[in-house]
């Protein structure tokens, strides 16, 4: 390949930023291969608040999730000149910048930019933080919007499967207006911490077309008319200040995946050890970015991104609706194709909640006798287990249901537990309600003429756990690949950053050239697809029951627990 810089070839390389639900990934990538040459990982200095804010012993409500702004810019510190360490490269040999973030993480912002939660007058205030994306305190309003948006038959709620999500942009800028109304009259621009990413970068508001459509209402009114936010008479129905939201305090363009924003400000190619003036693309969420790093570009393609939570992102050739399913939104996943979204709230912080919260003590020092993590010791115990042999039923509501039913008040359920039951069993009833929650999913999309021929999964839980994907795989009853790449969604990113510099002419020939899958696939066992199939009939029996029946009593609980805390 002719060097840029004289006669001796050079590698074209692209950095990609990984911003998930506690730590920044940034790797350093060959554009033309898809060779990883070096990363570097940082956890936020805050994590995700759940109980308290910095320095204050006061507690937060129920399901509140907040981030610190400034954790985002200091990982970036610490991630990418060690990332350049590692990979033995140059800061001035990066061509491009991609990023993505966990979605939908919400700010509140002044017009340079600068975080409410910053300020000194709002230090103290939950709502002038960041809302990571399982901050589920807006549930009430999430309500609402529902109940407005059939009122009116906005075409937001077909486009959302029927049920707008309490984890989305306006449910969370609803429940600030209502909740810290100075907040929301301070803030110049509430935003997607994706795009304020992009901002710090390269200097431009830039948000993307993405987190728009699948987030925050921007979506056809029709299906042949253009794209569109809901009237200003809907928004003034939820709430007479938010009359004029989208023209006061949202902004910015839209932009597709893989879009130039702009090109790295001095002073960040200072702080990063890179050149000034790199193209840096539009930001994207993070399990979006994963599909093309999965090599998953055209209709009929799945993709399961498995971690705290799983995104299944689905490309397709048209706009149908599904559903529970969290958005359809064409050039919102690969451009030129139609890309839908569902998901699941709760899987791998299902499994670390029952580690943390409920595995015996004497299971615990039983795994460290052994020489194995408690995770590695209940999965080498449960892959004994014959399907149905626990007795066991789980659903995987820990988190609340995101798809199909779009409901954070539901909570989790285990059936048929006895005083015989033991921690391994009850651990594979839980990693089989996951399962279950996945064909769910995937027959909400096949019941409505969506197809999938492919199913490819990545993330830490698709690598690690063998139980878990073939379990997947018998439930489904679907082959399944695994993603060669370890770190999925900052490969995706860098794609993205090598699409704005101009080194590959669309994410489609991105993933020809950067995208690798395992050579060995997870095939279902007819053995045990008969049994999973009876499980799955009663899992549906209690996904209605629970789930779709207003007098649920996990409704009912929910409000006895508001009661109690004194927040009804």
């Amino acid at each position: 390949m002719p060097s840029r810089t004289g006669s001796n070839p050079r590698r074209r390389l692209v950095l990609g930023l990984d911003f998930g639900t506690l730590s920044c990934r940034a790797l350093v990538v060959d554009a033309d291969t898809g060779e990883e040459l070096g990363s570097a990982a940082a956890e936020y200095r805050h994590g995700s608040m759940e109980e308290h804010l910095p320095g204050s012993t006061k507690r937060l409500p129920p399901d509140f999730a907040l981030q610190h702004p400034s954790d985002y810019l200091e990982v970036l510190r610490k991630t990418v000149p060690k990332a350049l360490q590692t990979s033995g490269v140059s800061g001035h040999e990066i061509s491009g910048i991609g990023t993505d973030f966990t979605s939908c993480t919400m700010m509140p912002v002044k017009k340079d930019g600068t975080p409410l939660c910053c300020l000194p007058q709002f230090r103290d205030e939950p709502h002038a933080y960041a809302k990571l994306w399982k901050h589920h305190a807006a549930q009430p309003e999430a309500d609402r919007i529902n109940e407005i948006g059939q009122e009116r038959g906005e075409r937001f709620i077909k486009a959302y499967g029927g049920r707008y999500s309490s984890e989305w942009f306006f449910s969370k800028l609803l429940e600030t207006v209502r909740r810290a109304p100075k907040v929301y009259s301070a803030a110049d621009r509430f935003i997607e911490a994706g795009d304020w990413i992009v901002w710090q970068l390269c200097g431009e508001e830039r948000r993307g077309l993405s987190a728009a459509g699948f987030k925050a209402m921007w979506v056809h009114p029709h299906p042949q008319g253009g794209w569109t936010y809901p009237s200003e008479e809907f928004f003034k129905a939820l709430n007479p200040k938010l009359t004029h939201v989208v023209r006061e305090k949202l902004g910015g363009s839209f932009l597709p995946p893989g879009a130039r924003a702009g090109g790295l400000t001095p002073a960040m190619a200072k702080l990063l050890g890179l050149t000034a003036g790199i193209p840096v693309a539009v930001g994207n969420i993070d399990a979006h970015v994963a599909v093309p790093a999965c090599g998953v570009s055209s209709p009929g393609e799945m993709v399961l991104i498995m971690g705290t939570s799983t995104c299944h992102l689905l490309v397709g050739d048209r706009s149908q609706d599904v559903e529970g399913m969290c958005g359809v939104v064409q050039d919102g996943v690969i451009t030129g194709s139609w890309g839908y979204e569902a998901g699941q709230a709760g899987v791998g912080d299902l499994f670390a909640w029952y580690i943390r919260h409920a595995l015996p003590a004497e299971t615990a020092k039983e795994a460290r006798r052994t020489g194995r993590d408690p995770y590695a010791h209940l999965e080498q115990l449960a892959s004994k287990l014959k399907p149905g042999e626990s007795g066991l039923l789980a659903l995987d509501w820990w988190n609340g249901c995101r798809s199909v039913l779009m409901d954070s008040s539901l909570s989790g359920l285990l059936l048929g537990a006895t005083l015989g039951t033991r921690p391994h069993e009850i651990y594979r009833a839980l990693i089989e309600s996951t399962a279950f929650g996945t064909r769910r999913i995937i027959e909400a999309f096949t019941s409505q003429g969506v197809g999938i021929d492919r199913l490819v999964a990545c993330g830490g839980l698709a690598r690690k756990s063998p139980l878990l994907m073939q379990i997947y795989s018998d439930v489904t009853g679907r082959p399944i690949q695994v993603a060669a790449s370890e770190e999925t969604c900052a490969l995706g990113a860098a794609m993205h950053g090598a699409v704005a510099a101009g080194l590959h002419s669309d994410l489609k020939a991105a993933a020809r050239s950067m995208a690798h899958v395992q050579a060995e696939s997870y095939k279902p066992q007819r053995k045990h697809q008969a049994t999973y199939d009876t499980l799955y009939a009663e899992y549906v029996r209690l996904h209605d029951y629970f789930g779709r029946n207003p007098a649920s009593p996990m409704k009912s609980l929910r409000q006895l627990r508001s009661k109690a805390l004194g927040m009804d």
